[in-house]
């Protein structure tokens, strides 16, 4: 695949853009430092401070572990140390020495979650490609944990959760969770050199998006049973949850088209085929969250949840959401050459530096009500670090390979 030129006027070609997005990125590191705990990394408040009752939880630690260590192979000083840290907390007090697998806190008494083993994986991959000691064991555990409890070669996807000894099963599927699970097997591919997971991950997109979400107009359905029935009412009396929302989410929709993007040249570069659809369907799922999710009730931003007749339920705008969307447009944009996605992507970093963007405080404001004045009912304070430094990491860099491998070659 050969891409096709940048528009001439691109922001991804000026260097002061280039030179914005670094420094965008060295502002948001030394905020997220404050998250270590003796356990692992934990919640920021809005000031970026650890709340008195902050806890290891394993969904910090392993997003902290894993931009500590982007930044450490960008050649960052001080960042290799927390690296180490976050490596020894996902062997330590987050790890069940037991039954196997990880806790979702340092309380140790949760269920086992595909969602949060994806992260354990995707963690455990950069500290591998920053050469940190002890990350090839831990690789290699969280490998094991995710082929012998969560892969389903009979589904070709991830099963949803478990109970603490794995004796017991969720009867549920989750979008969300698959999602972040090709997001580890495109980094998985590359640490090991094992294309499988390559495969593996074009099954879930193949079931998710060219499937189910297609089939809705380019809407992720986020909720299943188990035999993969959508559940279109799933969560209607928790309309905003965090994790599990009712209705399509349309951050999803940019962040799984960005992601068939990034499937697609790394199957190429494997030398595999990839089928045209991916790149179909990147486009379906960006066209529809634009679409629809964009000033969807009257006012500027990024709606969190839509209705399936694509009406706003959640009106609240989620860091992340923008964060996905202005990197999903750069994929677009890499992929295509489209002026139309150079738009998007301008449109989108407007209204990021605008309202996101905590030039007081430090980091991003990780919720905005609908009037865009900061916002706390969906997410508390400002603990995700991920989201918004891959936001500025990812327009710098190719499709493929990930994020980690592609940063230790440059």
């Amino acid at each position: 695949m050969i891409a096709p030129p940048l528009p001439a006027d691109s922001w991804l070609v000026k260097p002061a853009h280039q030179a914005w997005l670094n420094a965008e990125g060295l502002r948001l590191l030394p905020f997220a430092r404050a998250s270590r705990v003796e356990d692992g990394f934990a919640a920021l408040d809005e000031r970026g401070a650890l709340p008195p009752d902050a806890i290891a939880e394993l969904i910090h630690t392993t997003r902290m572990t894993h931009c500590f260590a982007l930044a450490h192979l960008q050649g960052i000083p001080g960042y290799g140390a927390l690296v180490d840290h976050g490596v020894a907390a996902l062997q330590g007090r987050l790890r069940d020495e037991v039954a196997g697998g990880w806790f979702a806190d340092a309380t140790r008494k949760s269920d086992k979650t595909a969602y949060l083993h994806a992260f354990v994986a995707l963690a455990a991959g950069s500290a591998q490609a920053a050469a940190r000691p002890g990350a090839d064991l831990l690789l290699e555990e969280a490998i094991g944990i995710l082929e012998r409890h969560f892969w389903s070669e009979e589904e070709g996807a991830l099963r949803e959760s478990f109970s603490r000894d794995w004796s017991e099963e969720e009867a549920y599927r989750g979008a969300n969770s698959n999602m972040h699970g090709v997001e580890a097997f495109l980094a998985l591919a590359d640490v090991t050199g094992d294309s499988v997971w390559l495969q593996r991950a074009l099954r879930i997109a193949e079931r998710l998006i060219h499937g189910h979400a297609a089939a809705r107009g380019h809407a992720v359905v986020e909720h299943f049973d188990r035999q993969w029935q959508a559940l279109p009412e799933y969560n209607a009396d928790n309309r905003a949850d965090p994790f599990r929302p009712y209705g399509s989410t349309p951050g999803h929709s940019f962040e799984w088209a960005r992601l068939l993007l990034h499937l697609e040249a790394a199957l190429l570069r494997a030398g595999l085929e990839a089928p045209g659809w991916l790149l179909d369907d990147a486009r379906g799922l960006f066209d529809s969250a634009c679409r629809d999710a964009w000033h969807a009730d009257g006012s500027p931003g990024l709606v969190y949840t839509l209705d399936w007749h694509a009406q706003p339920v959640v009106r609240a705008r989620l860091h992340w959401v923008q964060a996905e969307a202005s990197a999903a447009a750069a994929a677009l944009l890499r992929r295509t050459g489209e002026s139309d996605y150079e738009q998007w992507y301008r449109c989108f970093w407007e209204f990021t530096g605008r309202h996101f963007i905590d030039l007081c405080q430090g980091s991003w404001h990780h919720e905005l009500d609908t009037e865009n004045r900061p916002a706390a009912t969906i997410w508390p304070g400002k603990p995700d670090l991920y989201h918004a430094y891959q936001a500025v990491l990812l327009p710098r860099l190719p499709l493929a390979p990930s994020l980690a491998t592609a940063l230790s070659a440059v």
